[in-house]
């Protein structure tokens, strides 16, 4: 079956409550988080003061290279007394022929040809100290804020990244103080998510949502006012050319959306068939069912291609349909605009503010939806790790007794203990038992009877309902969990072994243990021959994914079991996954590790713990039979049924 999706919720539960607990978890870098959105804010500021800089140059150049001929300059020039009658009455034939042609070569020409007295009164001159004061106050702008964007960029960076940091070691510390039940009921899947992908996607966007969102805001709102206060007509212009655009954009938004979703849909399940037939491939090549399964892949990848097809092809409309409403934002503003220039409402170099601020206006438009999606993926990978963060830990031990694992006799006694994962079912139902020092304690029972259940409370991963659990006479109550971990070995059915040398997970935890004391462990169990095979012996490199049978594992945690050398001993159906013959082999290890250790033994292969001491029959939490192989087998009931049942010939 294909695996549930363990990936990020698109959507918090409650955006509002999950930004506001992210928030509080900044405090922290609150002087960089605040550092980098002021810093936002100003760059987008000067973003908006730069448009009205250029307005001016580009005024000031293009008055420049025009005759100053304005109402004023005609009326100083007609009364001026050092300008001879002629030459006014050359420059009013001049004007009057300016009027009338629409040569525009010709009239220059014309001016060229004035008397000096009026042309140097008349004539083109760009004030060039007025656009060197321009051009440098922009030169400055521009790099003012290009400095406070890197200075932005690195604060929300260094704060994004440390933030990051801290939530996976708060997860660490976290994951050490949560009680095992929490990973019985969680899917490993879903803690490592919450530990990586949430983490990740909560660093990654908090680097670029919150200085976005500001930016964005200011600009897109800084763009209007700015636009009403230069011209109201270009300003309405200009917002709803662009309206209309974000308009068609959003229908195709919403369009798109259904098949977004269809797609992940389907990606999942093409993953997860992908996944169950590599994983059994060889079911599939034993019963020739290669054709089915070539069958159903196909048609899973047509239904992906379909979907993927379309939502793509909707989201790539996107970019053109941006590009559309910026160019026609542009139309539509040099249109309006030419219109009032030509009846003097503006200025040529309005124009130009204007076409700037029609992409300050709808740039900042598709950067605040993304910020806002971004803000919603965040606040959901929030809600889970703070989730995560808020479950109820292992409870506050107050121990008042210490047990030295060198001294401890070794004796462990069960009085009438109750114990239920929750309050609607009890799985141990007045347990009682005594377990002498050196006593190898078998306990067997159909699966659900509350074995495993048993071991996890003697090793206090669960807290027991009522009752006692008395080790040497202590009470568990009175003794913290690290030192009963220190008191027991565990060999479990399912084998560990981590990235390392074989040296490294056979001493596992055991400090200042020699390799002499290791080698002696292996040949103990019979895997010293097997470590010698391999490159480099102790120091060659292992993890769980190497080749190695599931018997040398399992002799190996053996041997990592010799080396801990506690009193007790728990073997959890150390043999379940191993063939016959590894079997013996393990057996005798086992047989080894349990000299001198009171043991408790899990097993369904009866046939490996009948030199037990004593057999518990557990059946719904109780014990129904107790007593040696022997004398359950005389009894004839539960224990030979489930024996004779494994040997009928």
């Amino acid at each position: 079956m294909p695996r549930p999706n363990r990936g990020t919720p698109e959507k918090s539960k409650d955006f509002m409550g999950s930004m506001k607990k992210l928030l509080q978890n900044l405090k922290p870098w609150r002087v960089l988080l605040t550092l980098g959105l002021v810093l936002a804010f100003i760059s987008a500021i000067l973003s908006l003061v730069a448009p009205n800089c250029l307005s001016d140059l580009t005024d000031t150049i293009t008055s420049g290279i025009k005759p100053n001929i304005s109402e004023n300059t005609i009326k100083d020039i007609m009364s001026n007394p050092n300008i001879s009658y002629e030459d006014k009455m050359s420059f009013q034939v001049t004007l009057s022929s300016m009027n009338d042609s629409s040569d525009t070569t010709k009239l220059l020409k014309k001016i060229d040809e004035l008397p000096s007295s009026i042309y140097d009164i008349i004539k083109p001159s760009i004030d060039m100290a007025k656009v060197k004061s321009i051009v440098t106050f922009l030169t400055i702008l521009y790099l003012l804020s290009a400095i406070f964007s890197y200075i932005e960029s690195v604060s929300m960076t260094t704060v994004s990244n440390n933030f990051a940091k801290n939530l996976r070691s708060r997860i660490s510390v976290k994951i050490n103080k949560l009680p095992l039940k929490y990973f019985d009921t969680h899917e490993t899947g879903d803690v490592l998510s919450r530990v990586t992908n949430d983490v990740d996607t909560i660093a990654q966007n908090l680097n670029q949502s919150l200085a976005t969102l500001i930016s964005a805001t200011t600009l897109f709102i800084g763009s209007i006012i700015m636009m009403f206060a230069t011209n109201w007509i270009m300003a309405i212009t200009a917002i709803l050319s662009s309206l209309i655009g974000f308009a068609f954009m959003f229908i195709i938004l919403m369009k798109s959306q259904k098949y977004f979703m269809k797609r992940q849909k389907e990606l999942g399940e093409l993953n997860g068939h992908i996944e169950e037939i590599y994983s059994g491939q060889s079911i599939v090549r034993a019963y020739n069912n290669e054709e089915n399964v070539k069958k159903e892949f196909n048609k899973l990848n047509e239904a992906l291609k379909v979907s993927n097809q379309k939502s793509q092809f909707l989201s790539g409309l996107m970019q053109p349909i941006m590009g559309f409403i910026g160019n026609f934002g542009y139309v539509c503003v040099c249109i309006v605009g030419a219109l009032l220039t030509m009846n003097n409402v503006i200025s040529f170099g309005v124009i130009v503010a204007f076409m700037i601020y029609v992409r300050l206006f709808t740039n900042p438009l598709s950067q605040l939806a993304q910020a806002m999606t971004s803000l919603q993926s965040t606040a959901a990978s929030a809600e889970r790790v703070f989730e995560f963060l808020e479950e109820e830990e292992m409870t506050l031990e107050h121990p008042t007794m210490y047990l030295d694992k060198n001294k401890v006799k070794g004796d462990i006694e069960f009085k009438n203990v109750v114990f239920g994962y929750d309050d609607t079912r009890t799985i141990i139902k007045n347990f009682s038992v005594k377990a002498k020092s050196g006593q190898k304690i078998a306990i067997v029972g159909p699966t659900g009877a509350g074995k495993t259940t048993l071991v996890n409370l003697l090793m206090k991963f669960y807290e027991i309902n009522s009752g006692d659990i008395l080790i040497d006479g202590v009470s568990t109550k009175e003794l913290s969990r690290e030192n009963i971990h220190e008191l027991f070995v565990m060999v479990l059915q399912d084998t560990w072994l981590f990235d390392g040398t074989v040296r490294d997970n056979i001493k596992f935890n055991s400090e200042d243990v020699t390799d002499e004391e290791i080698w002696n462990a292996c040949k103990v169990v019979g895997v010293d021959h097997f470590i010698k095979t391999l490159p480099g012996g102790l120091d060659a490199k292992l993890n769980d994914s190497d080749s190695v049978s599931q018997g040398q594992k399992q002799l190996m945690t053996i041997a990592r079991g010799m080396i801990e050398d506690g009193p007790f001993l728990i073997l959890d159906e150390a043999t379940s996954n191993v063939d016959t013959r590894t079997e013996e082999l393990v057996q005798k290890a086992m047989d080894k590790l349990t000299e001198g250790r009171t043991s408790f033994i899990i097993a369904h292969r009866l046939s490996t713990i009948k030199n037990a001491d004593i057999i518990l029959v557990m059946n719904e939490g109780n014990i129904i039979e107790q007593g040696n192989h022997e004398e359950l087998m005389k009894l004839n009931g539960f224990y030979a049924e489930l024996y004779n049942s494994q040997f009928k010939k």
